[in-house]
């Protein structure tokens, strides 16, 4: 789209920019300021004659200085190839651009940065604060090279209590909040979510199967039979009695748990005047489930109600962000962050980009506690409350309750940098044995792992995971489903075959071929971690290496990766195994070799995760019932179905008139369900 241009002030504003439309919808940015001459989307380089030729670094940003204003706005830095270096944000573009131009004074991270400038955009926003905003979006969107980066960046997982049927569920929940319902959260993890829910079933019986399976239901399952829940599927429940659960549970998570337990308390004491102990072992049981709920959260102080309290330890070029999260005055679990950051930034500095990234797509509490005074905790505050509606107090506790709070939080995230630092160290020094012993070119910054896993051909699976100088990189991680009908069941050469020719066939079409030249030399802390696998490893033997090596020479790339089998030793034993290369014979390592237990180690989280993804697909494919499959019928049509046939196979072998006579089911819908489970009945 062609915006229209409207010269201000010696201000050439682009009101539909093509490139930024996106950002500027998603943040409060007023316009788009271009300085003629500037390289923008839709004006060329020399527009105007403002910009030599080949002009880059401090003389080009002088250029820029000339037309910009003195308002708000956040500015973006580009190097030849197009690729953006830093995103800043500032309350005076020409001030803050006009100290980038004078080429001096500068750490050794912001002269390279401004060495590399080839090209600079802006965009002009109302205040400090929506700057501040859209700065942090757009660094999280485009990743910056020289920004202090938020490497984990998915959303927290949330406790779900449905609000839109008869008998509310309790979920785990991630992502956008569109079904209707209480959410509480958020959760530091997906495991802290999962213990939560497990508890909560012991002590409030609510229900956790799908709504689909709800529906069906004709009998109480499993659960209701072990007093995990209370059977609203089938009314083993009254619906009022029901609601009540569930309005405890809600009490519980919305930080009412004396409340909820005085009263479970006081019924299992009338109980036992009664004499009715098989009731009052109900709630006794029921009692000990919330205890075990609070045991686990650790440290819950009386005087925070909610909050997120963030402590920093910075040492040894790698910073250590630990936050733990407070709500309903419960702990909802703690999570350590190491932001990719330059090693001469200070903490400070590093929590500051932190915490703007880190809210940036997540709702913010109402009081944030820090481990130490950040350079815009004022213009911070300002933004998150402006965002979120409300208040959003920020400050660094000095005494008290507060104060032990985050003491406890700087002593979590010293040790979980410890931890870090030695991890890190450790497989520096395994990453380099690795390129020694199979006489690397260079030391591998991404090594991919592949394995197939099947029962005797069936839903067969393919797992790739990634390993870097940080470890196992988790979101890496990519299945193929086996999808070819050509392959025989079991055939492992042509699964593998399959699985190279669609990571790699996709990896040139997106990536383009990699530029080994370019890394050689480079601080591999500055560089993004690569799409590229500098070398496969491939779990089996000459077999598969051939299968592999076939698909690598018909794509092109036997240069670019390095492919090397790993086969398991005679009788199967760990530490036998016999290692393929390309120009090298097979050969093995000594047992204790500490580079062979980083393979086996590979080797078994590849197996681990394709194993896991089979089972997720084989159980897939065991609870998937054929009526799911037919397009008309809902779960009331498909109820109706199950309880008059009783099964999904009788309903197959029904004809059409039975199919007639269930209740709810018209002549058209019997006809597409007829027709679902008898092709040549379709024509």
């Amino acid at each position: 789209m062609n915006g229209r241009k409207v010269e201000d002030g010696g201000i050439l504003y682009d009101e539909n920019e093509t490139d930024d439309e996106d950002e500027l919808q998603e943040s409060p940015a007023a316009t788009v300021a271009v300085a003629p001459g500037i390289a923008t989307p839709g004006i060329d380089w020399n527009e105007g004659g403002d910009v030599p030729e080949g002009v880059i670094g401090a003389e080009l940003i002088q250029l820029f200085v000339k037309r910009l204003p003195n308002s708000p706005g956040v500015y973006r830095m580009f190097n030849a190839a197009g690729d953006v270096l830093y995103v800043g944000k500032a309350r005076s573009l020409k001030k803050r651009v006009t100290n980038y131009a004078q080429g001096r004074g500068h750490s050794n991270r912001i002269t390279q940065m401004i060495r590399q400038t080839a090209n600079m955009e802006f965009v002009t926003t109302r205040t400090e604060t929506e700057a501040l905003l859209l700065e942090a979006n757009l660094i999280k969107r485009l990743r910056p090279r020289f920004n202090v980066l938020l490497r984990d960046d998915k959303s927290f997982p949330y406790i779900l209590v449905t609000g839109d049927t008869r008998a509310p569920a309790i979920f785990k929940h991630r992502g956008a909040r569109s079904r209707k319902g209480d959410y509480f959260g958020p959760f530091a993890s997906a495991g802290a979510v999962g213990r939560t829910i497990n508890s909560l079933q012991r002590a409030f019986l609510l229900r956790t199967c799908t709504d689909s399976v709800f529906e069906t239901r004709t009998r109480p399952c499993l659960l209701y039979q072990i007093k995990r829940c209370s059977g609203p599927c089938t009314h083993e429940i009254r619906d009022a009695d029901y609601a009540e659960l569930v309005q405890e549970a809600k009490d519980f998570l919305s930080g009412k748990s004396q409340k909820v337990k005085a009263h479970m308390a006081a019924a299992m004491n009338d109980a036992a005047e009664e004499l009715d102990f098989e009731r009052a072992a109900v709630y006794r049981d029921r009692l000990a489930a919330l205890s075990h709920v609070q045991s686990h959260q650790g440290i819950n102080p009386a005087g925070v109600e909610e909050a997120d309290v963030f402590a920093i330890h910075h040492e040894g070029g790698i910073s250590c962000i630990q936050v733990f999260f407070f709500r309903t005055g419960q702990n909802w679990g703690n999570r350590a962050y190491f932001p990719k950051a330059d090693p001469q930034l200070s903490g400070s500095e590093v929590l500051n980009a932190f915490l703007a990234q880190f809210y940036d797509d997540k709702p913010c509490p109402r009081q944030i506690l820090l481990s130490q005074t950040v350079e815009e905790m004022d213009l911070l505050s300002q933004a998150l409350s402006e965002r979120s509606n409300y208040k959003v107090a920020i400050s660094v506790p000095q005494r008290g309750e507060k104060k032990d709070l985050v003491d406890h939080v700087v002593a979590n995230a010293r040790e979980a940098h410890g931890r870090k630092l030695a991890e890190t160290a450790s497989q520096s020094r395994l990453l380099d044995g690795f390129a020694a012993t199979f006489k690397l070119p260079y030391v591998p910054r991404r090594i991919e792992i592949y394995d197939n896993s099947h029962i005797m051909g069936t839903n067969a699976v393919g797992g790739m995971v990634v390993a870097g100088p940080e470890g196992f990189v988790k979101g890496q991680y990519r299945k193929f489903n086996i999808k070819s009908t050509d392959i025989t069941p079991g055939d492992d050469f042509g699964m593998m075959k399959e699985v190279m020719t669609r990571r790699f066939s996709r990896l040139i079409k997106e990536e383009g071929l990699p530029d080994r030249s370019a890394d050689q030399g480079a601080d591999a802390a500055d560089l993004p971690f690569p799409a590229w696998p500098d070398v496969i490893l491939i779990d089996g033997g000459q077999g598969q290496m051939t299968a592999v090596r076939a698909i690598l020479e018909e794509l092109g790339i036997t240069d670019q990766v390095i492919a090397i089998g790993v086969a398991k030793g005679a009788d199967r034993e760990a530490g036998r195994e016999r290692f393929f290369m390309k120009g090298l014979a097979d050969f093995s390592l000594p047992p204790r070799d500490p580079v062979l237990y980083f393979v086996q180690r590979l080797r078994d989280e590849a197996h681990r995760f394709a194993i896991g993804s089979h089972r997720a697909r084989r159980k897939k494919e065991m609870v998937k019932n054929p009526l799911d499959e037919i397009a008309g019928v809902g779960p009331t049509r498909k109820r109706a179905l199950l309880q008059h046939f009783g099964t999904a196979k009788a309903v197959s072998r029904a004809a059409m008139a039975d199919l007639m006579a269930v209740a709810g089911i018209s002549e058209s819908v019997a006809r597409i369900v007829y027709n679902h489970f008898h092709d040549d009945a379709a024509g």
